[in-house]
């Protein structure tokens, strides 16, 4: 699954520490979904786009709707 995180991330300048924090998860959790070795379970993907006031498809997106 793609997503859009370290670019939501780093507008508001936080580190990936902080938004661990902020999710109740390990900055290696973060930074694996950043960087796409971890899929996030469908709780915390809903919690990761509600942090950031958006819809869950405007964080992530499917491999098949990439361009």
């Amino acid at each position: 699954m793609n997503n859009h995180l370290r670019a939501l991330r780093t507008e508001r300048n936080w580190s990936q520490q902080h938004l661990g924090e902020l999710l109740e998860v390990s900055r290696q959790s973060v930074n694996a979904i950043e960087t796409g070795r971890y899929d996030p379970s469908l709780p915390l993907a809903f919690r990761i786009a509600e942090l950031f006031g958006l819809a869950i498809e405007d964080v992530f997106t499917s491999p098949s709707k990439a361009a």
